[in-house]
């Protein structure tokens, strides 16, 4: 054999395999990201070969996971996939707590119970994204249970209170006279020992945790280890405009049905379609450059809304009931037209109250009241004024624009 030859190929499958790691690494850094903080270093880290602990924390203070939270478990997987270990720490000690950073209010303890309820899932949820079986879950209470006064004390020494109160949404709040407890003072040395307790080299979140996140950085420096580097990513606004938050119930939420997905998305407004595809999906940013200039030149955003839609529900379920809630949006919305193969309930009842009840359409009398009270209940594709309605076999209920149950 050519010993030089040789040695010529090996060299250049190094040199393009370090071009497709840089590649890798420089779209890590940059796509849905709006800060890195030291990343140079971080660079450097990445580009060494070493495996790093990335952290992410999540406080199940809802059921659900939403698509908001999906851009820094997008960020995970992408670290997974480079081959860094992923931490994914359940919050079950700090959503007792409550994390103020993005509320315009002090944010109420929340009892264990809640909360361990609320957590039952969230393993189910983030496999969605990134793969468990290859990461690390934690949950807080592990570490956070046994801290005493005084090492509390020693952390909390690390902080000034001016620096907590001049976070512009404690500052607004105090500006206007309203309540700041000093609960909400030590949150930010709980999440900031998440990472002593673990080690991490990088930590990524919000916008709206950057306090927090650096929290961490000083705290590692008191316990003599090497502080973390920084990954924040933008928010998103939810259905409403508004920035997505499951206490506005304004989310797509991971474990919505494939038809509710979908529908959901489609009520996006138009300003959020590009966003929303940079964010939230792995479309190859050519394509979604040019679906933008598209959009710029005349063409219909429903359309690219559409596609939006159809990528999360693939993403999330499969291309099979991606295909399929596609074809019940354009049947039941464009075409405005009763779906075939909705679900059928024999009720104990057959007056509307029942059926709404029963099929979990509603948690309850007062919801289906209030609903149709409100004129967002239909019989038949006519409106239902009474909450007293008589209903019979082969009659169909629809709540909203996307639940239809059929009374068998």
């Amino acid at each position: 054999m050519d010993i030089k030859k040789a040695c010529n190929t090996l060299n250049l499958k190094n040199n393009m395999k370090i071009n497709t790691d840089k590649e890798k690494i420089d779209a890590l850094l940059t796509r849905g990201v709006d800060e890195v903080i030291d990343k140079k270093d971080l660079e450097q880290k990445l580009l060494s070969g070493k495996q790093l602990k990335i952290k992410l924390g999540s406080d199940p203070t809802s059921p659900n996971l939403h698509i908001g939270r999906s851009i820094p478990l997008l960020k995970l997987r992408d670290f997974q996939e480079l081959g860094h270990k992923i931490i994914f720490i359940i919050g079950d000690f700090t959503g007792t707590i409550g994390d103020t950073s993005d509320k315009d209010s002090e944010r109420p303890m929340l009892d264990e119970k809640v909360i361990n309820e609320n957590l039952k899932t969230y393993i189910k949820q983030a496999g969605k994204i990134i793969d468990i079986e290859k990461s690390e879950i934690r949950h807080n209470s592990e570490w956070l249970d046994k801290l005493k006064y005084k090492e509390i004390s020693y952390q909390a020494n690390q902080f000034s209170l001016n620096e907590f109160i001049s976070r512009e949404n404690i500052k607004k709040r105090l500006d206007a006279g309203k309540r700041v407890s000093l609960r909400e003072l030590l949150y930010p040395l709980m999440q900031g020992y998440d990472s002593v307790a673990i080690e991490a080299d990088v930590e990524v979140g919000g916008t709206d945790q950057r306090f927090n996140i650096l929290s961490g950085r000083a705290l590692q420096r008191h316990y003599k280890q090497e502080p973390q580097n920084i990954i924040t990513n933008p928010l998103i606004e939810g259905l409403d405009g508004r920035k997505m938050s499951s206490s506005w119930g304004n989310t797509v939420n991971l474990l919505d049905t494939p038809n509710n997905m979908y529908g959901k998305t489609m009520s996006l407004n138009d300003d959020f379609i590009i966003k929303y595809f940079v964010l939230l999906t792995r479309v190859s940013p050519a394509l979604i450059e040019t679906y933008e200039q598209e959009i710029k030149s005349g063409a219909n955003p429903r359309d690219y809304k559409m596609k939006l839609a159809y990528e999360l529900v693939q993403f999330y379920h499969s291309q099979k009931d991606a295909k399929q809630a596609q074809n019940f949006f354009i049947q039941t919305f464009s075409r405005k037209e009763i779906p075939t193969d909705i679900p059928e309930i024999q009720p104990t009842t057959y007056n509307v109250m029942t059926a709404l009840l029963e099929s979990k359409c509603v948690k309850s009398k007062t919801e289906a009241r209030r609903v149709i009270e409100q004129k967002g209940v239909k019989l038949n594709s006519k409106l239902i004024e009474s909450s007293e309605q008589k209903i019979k076999s082969g009659d169909i209920i629809q709540k909203g624009k996307r639940t239809f149950i059929k009374i068998q």
